[in-house]
């Protein structure tokens, strides 16, 4: 029987990613941490702070994952709009969270106090719970299996490590690479016979240029690390067998 494989999908929202005047870190920092929770990352798209395009991408990408999880928009700010595009696709109303209410009264106790601007942050689709956030007071949402999460990638990782442990999932992926002087045009039958003949591995080809000379690393994974080694032994013999120069760990 084939072993169940949990999806996730990330919609990252925000014009200052779209503009490239911030550079996104969440996907690898969720990707990695999915892994360890035994969860793929499927996809990935970026939109907007617009509405009805948040709301297409949380529906459609949430309707066939496993897990949903939104990075940025739920700040003080008018722009923060991912709550509401929540809330939409979801089909209920925008409370305020009165735990939420609490958090930021106290935060902002020394800081200004509680303003109306700031009381957005508390805002969450009605039914959602909180997710603790350690490093600013604002907290994440999570609705069912959707987690609505901070854009700032610091901000991001105290929200993750508060999940840690509380999804179900599957076994991790594990990997093995090996790398060569080659060019991965050359070896790509290799490759995707040693693939289609190990089940439960990928393998990736990952090319790159140095030192004046071509050459690729090739990234065997599965959820089983004997299986991984034993197709990272296999694709060796077979590279070398066709007169290649094989490195383990990779160039």
């Amino acid at each position: 029987m084939d072993e169940r494989i949990w999806t996730a999908a990330l919609v990252v929202i925000g014009d200052e990613i779209l503009s490239g005047r911030t550079q996104d870190r969440n996907v690898a920092q969720l990707a990695t941490w999915l892994n360890v929770q035994g969860i793929r990352l499927a996809e990935v798209r970026v939109v907007a702070d617009v509405e009805d395009a948040i709301v297409a991408a949380v529906t459609e990408l949430g309707g066939r994952n496993d897990y949903l999880f939104t990075t940025g928009g739920i700040g003080p700010t008018h722009d923060d709009i991912t709550v509401d595009a929540i809330a939409r696709a979801l089909g209920v109303g925008v409370v305020i969270h009165p735990k939420a209410r609490a958090i930021l009264e106290r935060y902002y106790e020394t800081r200004g106090g509680l303003t109306e601007a700031r009381l957005r942050m508390a805002r969450v689709p009605d039914g959602a719970t909180l997710i603790e956030n350690r490093v600013s007071g604002a907290p994440g949402i999570r609705c069912g299996n959707w987690f609505v999460m901070a854009g700032v990638p610091h901000i991001t990782a105290g929200m993750l490590d508060a999940l840690t442990g509380t999804l179900e999932g599957g076994r991790p992926v594990v990997s093995e690479t090996i790398g060569g002087w080659v060019a991965e045009s050359e070896i790509a039958d290799i490759l995707r016979a040693v693939e289609k003949e190990t089940e439960g591995v990928s393998i990736g080809s990952y090319p790159f240029f140095r030192e004046g000379r071509v050459g690729a690393n090739f990234v065997v994974r599965a959820t089983d690390a004997d299986v991984a080694r034993a197709c990272a032994a296999e694709l060796t013999r077979r590279l070398e067998a066709d007169g290649r120069e094989v490195f383990a760990g990779g160039v």
